[in-house]
């Protein structure tokens, strides 16, 4: 499946448009960034420009080595970028993805747009066969866990000093999964108006 990295993959509804992360994006992208309250709860301490290159060309890199594929956030509602998010720890073989690194401008946060992209997303289950989808968050990070709830994921346990933050503090993350034959219930309860 290698070569599931080099395609240019879209994902769009009615309101968000996944695009491929690309070196156009970086502009858009660190506007939003700027905003430092984006990276409280991140492994990424993001206070500068040079924080934000690091971790804009990371992403890039993923990609290429075929560990992630990012991707950055439209919102067609607001008719601007607001955000980033990725497909990681990919794993074909056993049939599982992790969604995370997902990042809004704090204004399109609570407005529909994570369930957009997450809708998306989750189609993962459909278009690569998968068993399995995870999302992780930090054990602080209380608002995170409960938007993750509220796509349907399950809570399955804390992982302690589970990351290395860039400022050198570890941090515990909670785990959370979507199995594929969970998917068409909540498809069907929770996403039904994509």
């Amino acid at each position: 499946m290698n070569d599931f990295f080099t395609q240019q993959i879209i994902l769009e509804n009615d309101r968000a448009k996944l695009e491929p992360l690309s070196e156009a994006h970086y502009p858009l992208l660190w506007a939003v960034a700027k905003h430092k309250e984006l990276w409280q709860f991140n492994s990424a301490k993001v206070h500068t420009e040079e924080d934000f290159k690091k971790y804009f060309y990371q992403a890039l890199s993923e990609r290429k080595s075929c560990s992630s594929y990012p991707f950055a956030i439209f919102d067609k509602q607001e008719n601007k970028y607001g955000g980033s998010a990725r497909l990681g720890n990919i794993s074909f073989e056993h049939k599982r993805v992790e969604i995370g690194w997902t990042w809004y401008l704090p204004q399109l946060q609570r407005t529909g747009l994570n369930r957009a992209c997450k809708f998306l997303l989750l189609r993962g289950f459909e278009s690569l066969g998968l068993n399995r989808i995870e999302l992780k968050t930090a054990l602080t990070n209380e608002k995170s866990q409960l938007a993750i709830a509220k796509i349907g994921a399950t809570r399955e346990e804390v992982l302690r000093k589970h990351i290395i933050n860039d400022d050198g503090t570890s941090g515990d993350s909670v785990l959370y999964s979507i199995l594929n034959e969970e998917w068409p219930a909540i498809k069907q309860k929770i996403f039904a108006t994509f």
